[in-house]
């Protein structure tokens, strides 16, 4: 591995044959791009299996999740950012409360009705063996340590960003 001046490793081409120990030198950008698009086809299509998608799963967990329950503009607002467009969560909210598993009080407020929850148990269940399986061979502790390494890049990145 090449070092340039002051300790800085030097970068080289991304390189998914590289070996282990050139892999400080591998695109965090590539890598960690690569994991997105192969971890999230791999839970998209198990998912599509049972006829819902991962941005459903998604509603379902937030409308159970809290303390109160939510607004359909709270949920949107909130679950834009992991969307695939600015319209997605709004189309989403809409195709669960069309299928039954959403339903609005008085107050305008989402609740996961039977049907929902069951959805949401059995969509958990499934993500949990696919969890299994993604994770095979990594420990906890290695995991938390890409965890933090991946925060701290996202942090460092995010500080010297320039508008």
């Amino acid at each position: 591995m090449e070092q340039l001046t002051g300790g800085i490793t030097d970068q080289a081409p991304a390189d998914p044959t590289v070996t282990d120990d050139m892999l400080a030198t591998q695109p965090i950008g590539y890598w960690s791009g690569l994991a997105h698009t192969v971890v999230t086809r791999h839970l998209r299509d198990a998912m599509a299996k049972i006829d819902v998608t991962q941005p459903q799963y998604w509603v379902l967990n937030h409308v159970n999740g809290g303390t109160a329950s939510p607004t359909r503009e709270e949920v949107v607002t909130q679950l834009t950012p992991l969307a695939d467009g600015e319209h997605e969560m709004a189309r989403v909210v809409d195709q669960l409360l069309h299928r039954g598993w959403l339903g609005l009080d008085a107050e305008q407020h989402l609740h996961l009705t039977d049907l929902g929850e069951a959805a949401r148990a059995r969509v958990r269940e499934l993500v949990t063996e696919l969890r299994s399986v993604i994770h095979q061979g990594i420990s906890d502790e290695e995991y938390v340590a890409a965890l933090k390494v991946l925060r701290k890049m996202v942090a460092n990145a995010a500080d010297r960003r320039t508008d």
